[in-house]
């Protein structure tokens, strides 16, 4: 058989990556429609990003419930059940004219969003080939970066054009192709064994797992720190406006989504936690650069613009191999690990977006990058404390 036969990548992993950047999709585009919605349900602004904030805890929160309950279920009909009820969510929130409503239905997108995409990266782990792994996860994470090129700046557009209702039914299109696709190509995967709930979570209490997840929030907060004040950043650094930073995203979220095809390639070949410490050495090293470059502002953009695309690539290279890494550490607990990484991710970027609001408002925007990459290098301390724990 020729080997370009043999490495064809399967239909359903493909649904897999179009499952998470429908969920990504819809969760990032709110904040592009905000002020639609803000003046038509009579709310101010800061109300309005309370739908952000609650999808964010809803998700974080019912992530390790869902995983923990759903863990016998047959995985394909937990996927379809769960899109279903978001197709629903969103669909429904195109017609609601009360914020309190639309909050609820919120909250409902994401418990089902809660439920699929840990579910999502354990099947692309399990059903991927000996040592493609690092490869499979980092594609179907690659939904979320694609979302952000692609995914947000449509539905902003759709919203602008035709409503901010036409935006949640574009998201409710979206979980319905998903759902559709699912259905079509994944193969039916044996649930978890029967066990009681005591013993799967066990794993989960064990210091390693705990200096894991760890380790994913200060991933997580590092990195949040720098593009939660990429714009305050960028303006002092350089003079950048908005318009400049409406295409250092686009490109930004390119060079993300080839730096963690990367990360998953370098996580099967190397093993898990070598290509982890590369993608952290070298998001030092861009954040160094970045602090010697404070000293030579103003930096003319163009100049900055292959360091940023370095930056974006060598952040998103970190999650899979991180994640692997974790995998590894919870041995059969996977699955509910992988879980509780999602929380750990939503309470990483809102720590760190916490965090660098002091440094920015404490010491200015030149000390981000400094202490992002401390706190990136203390991430990479907890795995390797994690990995000494016996």
């Amino acid at each position: 058989m020729p080997v370009a036969v043999r490495q064809r990548l399967p239909a359903w992993l493909f649904a897999l990556v179009f499952t998470t950047f429908a969920f990504a999709t819809d969760d990032y585009v709110i904040a592009g429609v905000l002020p639609a919605i803000s003046a038509d349900l009579g709310v101010s602004e800061a109300a309005g990003g309370q739908l952000v904030t609650v999808f964010s805890l809803a998700f974080a929160l019912a992530a390790p419930v869902a995983s923990v309950v759903t863990a016998t279920w047959p995985r394909r009909g937990l996927l379809t059940g769960a899109l279903a009820v978001f197709v629903v969510a969103n669909w429904a929130g195109a017609f609601t004219t009360s914020y309190a409503l639309l909050m609820g239905l919120r909250m409902l997108a994401a418990v089902a969003a809660a439920a699929v995409v840990p579910a999502a990266y354990a099947i692309a782990t399990t059903l991927a080939p000996e040592g493609r792994q690092g490869r499979y996860l980092a594609l179907v994470m690659g939904g979320l970066t694609g979302s952000l090129t692609l995914g947000v700046p449509i539905g902003t557009w759709v919203g602008a054009a035709f409503g901010w209702q036409a935006t949640f039914g574009l998201g409710g299109a979206l979980g319905l192709v998903a759902l559709v696709a699912i259905r079509r190509t994944l193969p039916e995967t044996p649930p978890a064994p029967a066990m009681p709930i005591r013993d799967r979570l066990a794993p989960l209490a064990g210091p390693r797992v705990l200096l894991g997840l760890l380790g994913i929030v200060a991933i997580v907060l590092g990195s949040m720190m720098v593009l939660t004040y990429l714009s305050p950043f960028l303006h002092d650094l350089a003079g950048a406006g908005p318009a400049e930073l409406g295409w250092v995203f686009v490109l930004a979220g390119l060079a993300g989504f080839a730096g963690g095809q990367f990360g998953g390639r370098a996580a099967d070949r190397w093993g898990s936690y070598r290509a982890l410490i590369t993608g952290v050495v070298g998001f030092a090293a861009v954040m160094a650069v970045f602090s010697a470059c404070w000293f030579l502002r103003p930096v003319p953009l163009p100049a900055l613009l292959p360091l940023l695309l370095v930056w974006a690539a060598v952040s998103w290279w970190i999650p899979p191999p991180a994640q692997t890494r974790l995998l590894a550490l919870a041995g059969p607990a996977g699955p509910q690990a992988l879980a509780l990484n999602s929380s750990a991710v939503y309470v990483g970027a809102s720590v760190g977006g916490a965090v660098g609001g002091l440094v920015l408002g404490g010491h200015g925007s030149g000390w981000l990058p400094g202490v992002a990459a401390g706190v990136e290098l203390a991430a990479l301390a907890l795995f390797w404390l994690a990995g000494r724990v016996r």
